[in-house]
Order: structure tokens, then sequence, then C-alpha cells
């Protein structure tokens, strides 16, 4: 078995790192944890092997200690009960806690190549004066001691939860800060989103032996456990200490974080995804068993859906592991409540959280900087897998949220896609881009550039910029590349703005006896390439596209015809069709409803004129 995982670990290093277009760091975390579950704390010893494949010298760095937010006057407390609209989660409730409620991570001591370092906290940072200096293309090893308290959960981490969960451990160690080409990314937790370094995890958790543990990575001690990991047929022993204690050992490769669950009434189900991962299903004894049944063949079916549209899963498992704080993404795994609730929400929070797995922990964006890449991306192809789960699937499972991103914007003045995640003035904001205006991105893409190049772009993103961080351009560049279009103005107008789209059909009109002249209006600031559909009195309809001129070509449909250019600085433009008015019954813009237009009420004119 263990010889297994590492034979895995070798092929997708040769994979994932022979093939950056840039330079990234790395990391492998070596750490053995002791945990009482009576104190509700537990003590490390973190190895962390740290490569600078940088071209920089590096002079300090910095940690993350998450657990370090749950206590009062924190950052994310202040944040929480400040901001304009806080999350009803949160509130006031990191402020009541008391002491033996709170989390935190202290150091004890922090050694860089057998040389104490100098280290101060800041919340919830690490600053770490090196011991000397990393060079260019040099490794240096970190030799860490650390005591943690997992604090009541508030938010994503915690212990004793509503679902019943003993401990959701997320966010539970100290966690070295990304270094990239714009730098570090030290930034303070205050609930929002993680950005981590690529590398391995070789993890020992010590734990009564009445508790069952699941999260990131593969367990490689099944025989001593059992509990459901090992082949079927295959027995166990378990191997308990004189405190009572065992000892779970997993190995996570390529991967940048890790997380994981224990209680001891879990119970643990596994299924097999044909030419796909292992899944692993667990969850409390006392939840709705038939509908985590019943997500389990869901679960397999959305899987194969997603590795044919969107990339195949890298890994040769993934868990869905009952936690207590809505849904919420990790390498390999996902913590999700699912104690109460409906089979439709419960396959719904699974596909959401499990498809984060490609596209932030496999693609993994710098979700700060990028959360609607992450968010989403997620949020567009959950809606398309979902529709395919259906018994009877939509035409268009988008357009619910086109129009709901229609009535926000005619609602609501909105921030950038370029605001940093931490910074947005509203949680209600962050949500609707991150999640709402980033499915929109997408959605209006394939629009543009036509269903079948739109597919192929995002199985290409996927497989090119797998394991390496993308950003919004590299994205953008692969689209470019597939579509043969220019398609700057796009990502400029949609992510740099809040301009809005609003077309409309101005008039139809008699230009002779033979021809009709249908002029068309852009009333709002944000330029689109424009789908027509023409209806005539016999039923039969024509379909023509308007590319604009920035997109320097236009999508190729069967049964489009393309039309000249339509210049961005005109407001107008006119299309001189060869038949009579009267023989025109309608003429309508985006007929499928793709466009985020805020006005759809002028899209379409029925001529009512007769000779």
């Amino acid at each position: 078995m263990k010889k297994r995982f590492v034979v895995l670990f070798t092929v997708l290093s040769v994979t994932a790192f022979a093939q950056y277009d840039r330079w990234q760091q790395r990391v492998e975390y070596e750490m053995d944890i002791d945990f009482d579950v009576t104190k509700h704390q537990f003590t490390g010893n973190q190895k962390l092997t740290y490569y600078n494949n940088s071209p920089d010298t590096i002079y300090k760095a910095y940690y993350h200690l998450y657990f370090n937010a749950f206590q009062p006057n924190s950052m994310m407390d202040v944040r929480s009960r400040t901001i304009k609209d806080p999350d009803k989660r949160v509130g006031d409730r990191i402020s009541e806690l008391k002491p033996e409620e709170q989390g935190f991570q202290q150091i004890k001591s922090l050694k860089q190549n057998g040389k104490d370092t100098k280290y101060s906290v800041e919340g919830t940072i690490l600053e770490v004066d090196l011991a000397e200096p990393i060079l260019p293309n040099s490794t240096a090893v970190f030799e860490m001691n650390f005591l943690g308290q997992v604090p009541q959960q508030i938010r994503r981490s915690g212990r004793n939860n509503a679902e019943g969960v003993a401990y959701s451990m997320t966010q539970w160690y100290p966690k070295m800060a990304e270094y990239d080409v714009d730098g570090w990314h030290p930034n303070p937790y205050i609930g929002r989103e993680f950005y981590g370094i690529w590398g391995s995890f070789d993890v020992n958790i010590s734990i009564d032996s009445s508790y069952l543990i699941a999260g990131t990575g593969y367990l490689q001690n099944a025989e001593d456990i059992g509990m459901g990991y090992l082949p079927e047929g295959e027995s166990a022993v378990q191997k308990v200490d004189d405190r009572g204690k065992q000892t779970w050992h997993f190995y996570a490769p390529n991967v940048h974080d890790f997380a994981w669950a224990a209680d001891p009434d879990y119970i643990h189900d596994v299924v097999q995804v044909p030419d796909g991962p292992t899944l692993h299903f667990v969850y409390k004894s006392d939840v709705n068993i038939e509908n985590w049944k019943a997500l389990q063949p869901k679960t397999v079916e959305a899987v194969q859906y997603i590795n044919k549209h969107f990339g195949k899963y890298p890994f040769e498992q993934f868990s869905v592991i009952q936690g207590g704080d809505g849904g919420m993404e990790y390498p390999m795994a996902t913590l999700i409540v699912g104690k109460d609730g409906s089979l439709p929400g419960l396959i719904s929070v699974t596909v959401h959280e499990m498809l984060h797995n490609w596209y932030q922990g496999v693609l993994a964006t710098n979700e700060s900087l990028y959360p609607w890449m992450d968010e989403g991306f997620t949020s567009y192809a959950q809606d398309r897998t979902l529709n395919h789960l259906k018994a009877e699937p939509s035409d268009d499972p988008l357009g619910p949220t086109i129009s709901q991103f229609i009535r926000i914007e005619n609602a609501l003045d909105l921030e950038p896609l370029t605001v940093h995640a931490d910074h947005y003035l509203t949680n209600q904001t962050y949500g609707i881009n991150s999640y709402v205006k980033g499915a929109v991105f997408l959605h209006q893409l394939n629009y543009i550039i036509g269903d079948k190049v739109f597919d192929k772009v995002m199985l290409t993103y996927f497989d090119k910029w797998k394991f390496k961080h993308p950003t919004g351009h590299d994205f953008l560049r692969v689209a470019e590349r597939e579509s043969g279009m220019v398609l700057d103005w796009y990502y400029e107008y949609m992510v740099n703005t809040t301009h809005k789209i609003d077309y409309t059909v101005k008039s139809v009109e008699k230009e002779s006896r033979k021809t009709t002249t249908i002029i068309l209006e852009r009333k709002g600031n944000f330029p689109m390439p424009i789908d027509i559909a023409v209806t005539y009195e016999d039923g039969t309809v024509e379909n023509y596209t308007i590319p604009l001129r920035i997109m320097r070509g236009e999508k190729k449909e069967e049964g489009l015809t393309v039309l000249e250019d339509w210049p961005w600085v005109n407001t107008e433009y006119s299309i001189e069709l060869p038949v009579k008015v009267k023989n025109i019954t309608k003429v309508e813009i985006d007929p499928k409803g793709y466009m985020a237009d805020i006005n759809r009420e002028n899209n379409s004119y029925t001529t009512e004129e007769k000779e």
C-alpha cells in the first residue's frame, strides 16, 4: 500500500513540475501530532523542507497561524463585528469565546538548518527573520515545535459543532505562506480565502483509539487501523499504545493544504468510480442515512461527468466528510453539513465542494486575488453537473444564474472583480462577484466563442495549468488560442469594470418594397458580439451573429450567418435583409439568453406594420 502511493507521487511530481511555465516554490511537510481529546489540544513537531525555486534571495519568511483568529479582538472578530453585513454564522461569537473555547497556535521553537531563528507573532501571522538567507535554487529545512488548541467551531474549523462532529481540523497547523512572482502573501485570516504552496504532507496523528479520522491524503497504515480503508477481504489488527491511542499515518502528494476530521461515531462507506477515484463517505450515525446512501451513486455519476467535461481528477481518492459549517473544500476532501436537509441539498453541496478540487485543489489560483476563478468556475460547473444529474435536464442550466445576476446588477452598485477577497466592502458584494459573476464570466464567454470551442477551452485550461496556480490571464490566453480570437477586451470589461450590457432592437423598418432594415442599438457601456434570430411568417428562423471588430474573429456554428463586424465605438448597427417587412414577425437579440443584458424587455421586436 505504501509503495503504491509513493509511485503515484513520483508520477504526479514528474507530470506536474516538469511542465511549469513559471517558477513555483515547493514544500515538504513532515508532522507528528499528539492529540488530547480531553483538553482539545495537540502538540506538534513539524519538519518543513522549503525549495526556493525563485530567482530571488529570501531573507524573511511567514507562516499562517489560522487558529489565532478565534480569539476576542482578532482581526477576524473585529471585521465580523464591523462590516456592514456580518456573516450570521460568525457575528459576535468570537468575541464571546472563553479562554478554554478559543483557538491558538503557539510556537515553542523554530530552527532553520539547525540554527535558531528570531520570530514574532502578529495575530494570525508568524513573522520569521531567517537565520541565514535562502539563495535562489537552494533548500532550507525548518524544524518547529508547536502547541495548538482547537476552538469551539465558529467558522470552518473547530470542535463540537452543530452537526455533533467532534473535530473539524482545517487550517489547523502552522502553514508556510506562499511566495510567488508577486512576492510574499502573508494575508491575515479574516474568514475568507486561502493560497498555499504546492508540496507533500507526511502526517502522523496520534488520537484516542475510539476516533475515526478522514481527510486529505492516503492512509499509509490501514493494516493498523482498518475501519474500511483496507481492500475487501483483508483484515486489520488495531494497534493501540499504552495511553489508549492509535496513530494514523497519512501521505498526500502535490497538494497545498492538509485537512482532517475526527469523531468516534463516524460511519465509513467506500465506492469506486469506474476509471476514476475511490470515493470515501464519512458521516455520523445519527444522520439521515438513506440520504447519505443515495448520495453515493449520484456522486459517482457527477465525477464521471466532471472528468469528461472539465478535466480528469488526478488523484486516486476523494473523501466526502460530514463536518459542521455549510461546505468547505480541501485537497482530496470536503467537509460538509449533512445531518438534516433534503437529498437534493446534500447532492448540491457535495457537487459544489467536490468541484473545488478541480478549481481550488488542482488548479489552485490565488483565491484571495481571484476568488471569482475558484468560486465562479466551480459554480458554473456545478450548475452544469447538477443539470446532468436531473431526470429532465434543462437546455440552459445557467439560465437562473444569468437572471439572478441581471436582477442584482439592476438593484446594486457592484465592485469590480479586481478587488482582493479580504477587502470587499460587504459580504454580499463579495459573494455576488465570486460566485455569480464568476459563473456569468464563463457563460458569456461560451456565448462569444461558441459551445464546442468553449468546451475545449475548459478541458485545455485544466490540463495545461493543473498544479501551476494559474491567473486570470493564463485562462484568457487558453481561450484566445483555442478560439483564434482576441478576447482581452472581454476580460477587461468583465473583470476590471462594472459596466453593464444593454442592447435593444430599435426599429424594424421598410427600406423599400422588397427590403427591410433592422436597427440595433447599444444603450449600455459594455460592448458584446450580438446574436440575432429573425422569425418569418411561415415559422422559419434565420440566425445571425455580429462580431465585435476588436475580436478579430468570430464564432463558427452550423446554421449561423456571420455579418459585418460592429465597431464598438458605434452605438447603432443596421442590418438590411432582402425580404418584405410584413414577412418578418419577430426579431430577437440573444435568443438563448446567455448575455447578462440588464433589460431583456427591449431585446425583441414584434412587427405589426402591414403594407
